[in-house]
């Protein structure tokens, strides 16, 4: 079920990390691909029922398959789309996202409205649908697939840096007011992962600057972080699935870079 691949918390992704979650139910959005595939398998792998949440059909349902779960297509730019989703869920991972790189002056309207509807107002709904559950059983946890650009900030992704940015602080809401009934929120902040998005992303770099992709990683994406390499979905899961684990009761209401060292320069 898991990659295989080896993490530094131990094991390998999601069967390793020495957390249980039999018997509870995780949901994640944005699980047809990238860091979103990876939490669902590893959330399995720890035992967890997991709803797979996307956009694309086929690919929910080619994950769900993979972990034994539940597919579900949902564009979640519409708020309506929420609605359909359980509600009865232990786990929330907030994952699904997209990019947009345009100057402030020529950013479309209509795509900066749609940034935040994915990323923030569904992380909003969704908390709406399934905190009662939560605070019924005594016990959840929130997982905000955020990133460093919910710390930092860079030029060009006025849609991307305002939603993290903004998610950052729905979290911290949540784990505040989650805080007396068992349930905790955090933000897991990733620098580039190697993910379908991160890809194209290096595919447009190459092209605008004339450069080898390998040189756009090293010189461009990652000029600011000290390691030079591309984090991988599975190092980011094996983060999310800590988090649900009896031994981060405390930890709430807190964002964890992995970023290289970006945001400690």
């Amino acid at each position: 079920m898991t990659s295989g691949f080896t993490t530094a918390l131990g094991g390998t992704a999601g069967g390793g990390t020495g957390v249980d979650l039999t018997g509870r139910v995780a949901m994640v959005t944005g699980g047809g691909g990238g860091i979103g595939r990876a939490c669902a398998v590893a959330l399995a792998a720890a035992g967890a029922l997991v709803h797979v949440v996307d956009v694309d059909a086929r690919a929910a349902a080619a994950v769900a398959e993979q972990v034994g779960g539940r597919a579900h297509a949902a564009d979640l730019a519409d708020p309506a789309a929420v609605e359909g989703l359980p509600a009865e869920v232990d786990v929330l991972v907030n994952n699904a996202g997209l990019q947009h790189v345009s100057p402030i002056e020529e950013f479309p309207p209509e795509r900066f409205e749609t940034l935040q509807r994915v990323m923030v107002t569904a992380p909003f709904l969704l908390l709406r649908r399934s905190l009662p559950h939560m605070y019924g059983r005594g016990w959840g946890r929130v997982v905000n697939i955020s990133s460093v650009h919910g710390l930092r900030a860079s030029p060009f992704k006025s849609g991307y840096v305002t939603a993290k940015h903004a998610l950052e602080g729905l979290s911290k809401v949540t784990a505040l007011e989650g805080a007396a009934h068992g349930v905790t929120s955090n933000c897991v902040n990733p620098g580039y992962v190697r993910t379908p998005l991160v890809e194209r992303q290096i595919a447009a770099q190459a092209e605008a600057h004339g450069i080898p992709p390998e040189r756009v990683v090293g010189e461009v994406l990652l000029r600011g972080s000290a390691i030079k390499r591309l984090i991988e979905p599975e190092e980011v899961a094996s983060v999310a699935v800590w988090l649900c684990g009896p031994h981060t009761a405390h930890v709430t209401g807190a964002s964890f870079p992995m970023d290289g060292g970006w945001t400690a320069a």
